[in-house]
């Protein structure tokens, strides 16, 4: 059986800040907005919860641009790059012994 097989285990998914993303939300009419960028967290408005992405562009008018989706216009993400979670840059060992190491 191969490691990726049926029964191969599967690091969970998660969506961290610091990820590049690129979503589909619901626009005007049947459009879908396309957004592209750096996923910079959840964010909640009024109660209402929505994506903080980090624009790449473009236009180059947008670039550095916070863009905040709305959970419920989300249609698609994709996740084109995964950052670490924060425990997980936590937990690795220190590139240099420490002052007792």
């Amino acid at each position: 059986m191969s490691p990726g097989g049926p029964g191969a285990k599967r690091a969970a998914l998660a969506l961290t800040p610091g990820s590049r993303v690129r979503l589909r939300s619901a626009g005007p009419g049947d459009e879908a907005i396309e957004s592209v960028g750096t996923f910079r967290g959840l964010v909640s408005i009024a109660g209402d919860n929505a994506l903080a992405i980090e624009l790449d562009g473009p236009p180059p008018e947008e670039k550095g641009r916070l863009r905040l989706v709305p959970i419920p216009a989300l249609l698609a993400i994709d996740i084109l790059e995964a950052a670490k979670a924060e425990e997980e840059k936590r937990s690795e060992p220190s590139p240099s012994p420490g002052y007792f190491g």
